[in-house]
């Protein structure tokens, strides 16, 4: 083989294996700096403005890691997190939130939605050098492990039937993705689910997924088969007999876990719900476990 073809060949094998990764923030100078720090690393680097060209960029052509910053205007950080983690092309992809706060409360929030960690500006480039590192290293071992799996359920599983002439082909490359306001609608789930104790609001649930309050009502509407308040005053009932019977919390420690002002506004909307009062409820259960 001609040395100039087997030059090409090994850049483009090399092409092939450099990990690749997305940057989302909106500040120009500071995206220009980690673009410039990760590129002498030699990974593969590309951009996005904000949350939601992020979100898209990462459907487009799903990176291996993601960067990206919290404070962005429109769809921030957090909101472009609970699209990509609600979105099966998408979820597995390492997120690390980059802020210029070093905010516990923000870090918490952060990591609780699926980030992995966070790199504070100004960048340290050794922090950040290491911190991609081990977590593209993490999901390397992570993506092995579950090929191994799905590996050794084929092996039991044995060889798949034949397909039938009729079958249509399907390519392997082919993603079938969901809906966008079906993923909006899971991504608006996970955040009630998470934030029961807080004064939730149409018009805060819809900020925080970088959306607008009528497209969120009806996107979840449609998908969900309910509106968005009804699904909230399900999921805290849920909870709060879950409360009653798995721990010994106080009616009026678990109204506050999941949002009510009182013991009294929780006892009624309970009774209504489940048609006993919570201690009635607890006891009744209770009684129900111990005689089985």
């Amino acid at each position: 083989m001609p040395h100039r073809e087997r030059a090409i060949l090994s850049v483009n094998s090399s092409e092939k294996v450099r990990p690749s990764i997305l940057i989302v923030d909106d500040e120009r100078e500071e995206l220009r700096v980690l673009t410039d720090l990760l590129r002498r690393q030699f990974y593969h680097v590309r951009s996005a403005a904000d949350g939601a060209a992020g979100y898209q960029s990462a459907l487009a052509q799903p990176p291996d890691l993601i960067l990206l910053d919290v404070r962005m205007p429109v769809v921030d950080g957090f909101a472009a997190c609970r699209l990509l983690k609600a979105d099966p092309v998408t979820r597995d992809i390492p997120v690390l939130f980059l802020s210029a706060l070093d905010d516990p409360d923000e870090r918490v929030a952060g990591l609780a939605m699926g980030g992995v960690d966070f790199i504070t500006k100004p960048y340290h480039p050794a922090e950040v050098f290491a911190r991609v590192r081990i977590h593209l290293e993490l999901a390397g071992v992570r993506a092995a492990a579950a090929a191994a799996v799905v590996a050794a359920a084929a092996v039991i599983a044995g060889p798949a039937p034949a397909p039938t002439p009729q079958a249509t082909p399907v390519h392997p490359d082919i993603h079938f993705h969901p809906h966008p306001d079906a993923v909006m609608t899971d991504a608006a789930m996970r955040l009630i689910d998470d934030n029961l104790a807080a004064p939730l609001t149409l018009a805060g649930i819809a900020r925080a997924l970088g959306t607008y309050e009528k497209r969120l009502s009806q996107a979840f509407r449609q998908q969900a088969g309910i509106t968005v308040f009804a699904y909230l005053a399900e999921a805290r009932m849920m909870r709060g007999r879950q409360l009653l019977v798995d721990t010994d919390m106080s009616v009026q420690q678990i109204a506050e876990q999941i949002g009510f002002r009182s013991a009294a506004n929780f006892a009624t909307a309970f009774r209504e719900h489940a048609d006993a009062t919570p201690t009635a409820y607890r006891q009744s259960v209770r009684q129900t476990i111990g005689h089985s």
